[in-house]
């Protein structure tokens, strides 16, 4: 599979999409418009082997509750990604067996060189 979850209304994931330049055979999943499934999730989670990594500590939210506060296990995580689109680090980048999260430029270069090497 070869998917893009994004918020359209994140300057930086438009960014990164810019720089990506997403082949047509990327799907690209705004995921305020159309929220993410528990399917999709558990799919991300098998590719990268935590719901904790898939988690953002920066959305409001998390700051709202006072989450830093608490003691998350992974199925809390899960939980919270898929009651809250914001709780997803984002963006996120399927390529087949590989998965990149973030916005950091390490994560955006591999992300770039998969797709350049997987077509």
């Amino acid at each position: 599979m070869k998917k893009f979850y994004y918020l359209s209304t994140c300057d930086t994931c438009k960014k990164i999409m810019d720089q990506l330049k997403l082949p047509q055979s990327f799907i690209k999943q705004d995921i305020k418009v159309q929220g993410i499934t528990e399917e999709e999730l558990i799919e991300m989670f098998n590719l990268s082997g935590s719901y904790e990594d898939l988690f953002s500590k920066r959305a409001k939210l998390y700051k709202e509750r006072n989450l830093k506060d608490e003691r998350l296990l992974d199925e809390d995580y899960k939980n919270l990604i898929l009651e809250h689109y914001t709780f997803l680090k984002r963006p996120v980048l399927i390529n087949n067996d590989e998965i990149f999260i973030g916005n950091s430029k390490k994560t955006v270069e591999a992300a770039m060189q998969s797709i350049k090497t997987n077509k």
